[in-house]
């Protein structure tokens, strides 16, 4: 499969072309600084096979931030340098940290923009990246990613929204200048050698904000700079994020954040199209600057359907190795039925937002970590099959179903409609679903499958068939 094939970048060598995209855990303290949970966390996805493992981001300045990791000063290199042993020491994936700045946000919605920075600001911005960068590499990390994405400051330069009326402003050529700047210092005082990744938005979906028409073209200043990978994302901007009285703006909340995190009714890759644009864009000025592309990318076929293609290069894969960090593993040995699917309920996002540790909902109640993978049989169902029902009615298919004998997580409700194949659906902790998208005049197949909390799987319960007549809206 060419999901496992390895890849070079920048001396770099990835064992495979699965990325987890840095998430934020929660888990730090006010301080900063690594603990024992952050570094389980990210052992975690290197016990289950991932290619690149991208840290949470760190902050780079000393500014107010409530449970974020800082790579900002030497103190914080013990913590960076022991989570970077024990994930080398797990497996060969590689490790390197999202570096990030950021401006205030206060409580009361108000936000710092980047027109209120001076020159010396913005000088600050570009040696606190290069230090944060040249730690990194102390730390004993592979490499580093910068975020340009989504709300924060490098993302704000480059974005279409900019303000400003000055050399940092303006003009395309303008907003590009920090960034510019930012990866000659991070070259300067991390090397050459040094892989350098960075995560750019391909489109920003906001009012006034770019498309990927000047997207492809902030990614091909990228690869012209040097760049070792680009990493796509979308959204995530504060433009458009909702202030709640009391609380601090989260960029995730509009609809841009959304875009950012497809939600369960967005179609899957929902993003791969503006990697291929993207990447054909680039590959024609004569760069092959490796594609990262995500969101909503969770099926073994889809993904690699994605690489032969050419679509991308490298997949982010995100919610789906929070939910079960063995994806890659049980891929590779064949497992896929055993792979705890994540539906998208972004639950996540909402602690994230919260500023609460970060878990996944179907990992078993408390869990701080996802479940250790674990062989042997899973759930069975007793002598009804599931005794799955289901029945149309208030505009929704109801679903019913019998409890599976054994250690049961939760249940994977899959669905077929008309013709097409059985997948899954829903994920789901208790015995009963809506289908909420089940329309009248189609046929629609369902059954549902229990699994554990290592994933193991059911077999599936019974198959029920749904055809609900048209309604009768009344004489014409």
């Amino acid at each position: 499969m060419k999901l496992f094939e390895p890849l070079d970048i920048n001396g770099c060598v990835i064992p495979n072309r699965i990325l987890v995209p840095a998430m934020v855990t929660r888990l730090s303290g006010e301080d900063g600084l690594v603990n024992r949970d952050i570094t389980d966390r990210y052992v975690r996805y290197a016990e289950g096979g991932a290619g690149l493992i991208v840290v949470e981001a760190m902050a780079v300045h000393g500014a107010k931030s409530g449970p974020l990791l800082r790579i900002s000063d030497d103190s914080y290199l013990p913590g960076l340098s022991e989570m970077v042993r024990r994930v080398h020491d797990t497996s060969d994936s590689k490790i390197v940290p999202q570096i990030i700045h950021f401006l205030k946000i206060a409580r009361s919605g108000w936000r710092q923009t980047i027109d209120m920075l001076d020159e010396a600001d913005i000088d600050a911005i570009v040696g606190h990246f290069g230090a944060a960068a040249a730690r990194a590499r102390e730390a004993g990390f592979d490499g580093a990613e910068l975020h340009s994405a989504h709300a924060y400051t490098l993302s704000s330069f480059i974005s279409r929204r900019n303000p400003r009326n000055d050399d940092y402003g303006g003009s395309l050529e303008n907003r590009l200048r920090l960034i510019g700047r930012v990866m000659n210092e991070v070259r300067r005082q991390a090397g050459d050698d040094f892989a350098v990744g960075v995560r750019i938005d391909a489109e920003e979906f906001i009012r006034g904000g770019y498309t990927v028409e000047e997207g492809k073209l902030i990614a091909l200043r990228h690869a012209q700079l040097g760049c070792d990978y680009i990493s796509l994302s979308v959204g995530g901007k504060f433009e458009d994020a909702e202030h709640h009285p009391g609380k601090v703006l989260h960029a995730y909340s509009g609809y841009s954040g959304e875009r950012a995190m497809p939600d369960a009714w967005h179609p899957d890759m929902t993003h791969v199209d503006l990697a291929a644009e993207t990447k054909s864009f680039i590959n024609a000025k004569g760069f092959q600057t490796p594609i990262v592309t995500a969101g909503k990318i969770w099926k073994p076929e889809d993904a690699e359907q994605i690489l032969e293609e050419g679509r991308a290069d490298v997949l982010g894969i995100a919610r789906q190795m929070l939910a079960d960090p063995d994806w890659p593993n049980k891929i590779k040995r064949g497992e896929s039925e055993r792979i705890v699917v994540c539906d998208f309920c972004n639950i996540c996002k909402i602690l994230d937002g919260e500023h609460r540790p970060v878990n996944c909902y179907l990992w078993p109640k408390g869990a701080v970590q996802a479940p250790p993978d674990a062989p042997g049989e899973g759930p069975t169902w007793g002598p009804g099959g599931g005794d799955l029902q289901v029945a149309f009615q208030g505009g929704e298919a109801r679903l019913t179903w019998s409890k599976a004998e054994g250690s049961v997580a939760g249940y994977d409700v899959y669905r077929a409609a008309d013709d097409g194949a059985m997948s899954v659906i829903e994920a789901s902790k208790s015995r009963r679903w809506n289908d909420r998208s089940a329309m009248a005049g189609m046929r629609y197949h369902y059954y549902v499958r229990a699994y554990d909390p290592a994933g193991r799987p059911s077999p599936p319960s019974n198959t029920v068939l749904l055809e609900p007549e048209l309604p009768n809206y009344g004489a014409r």
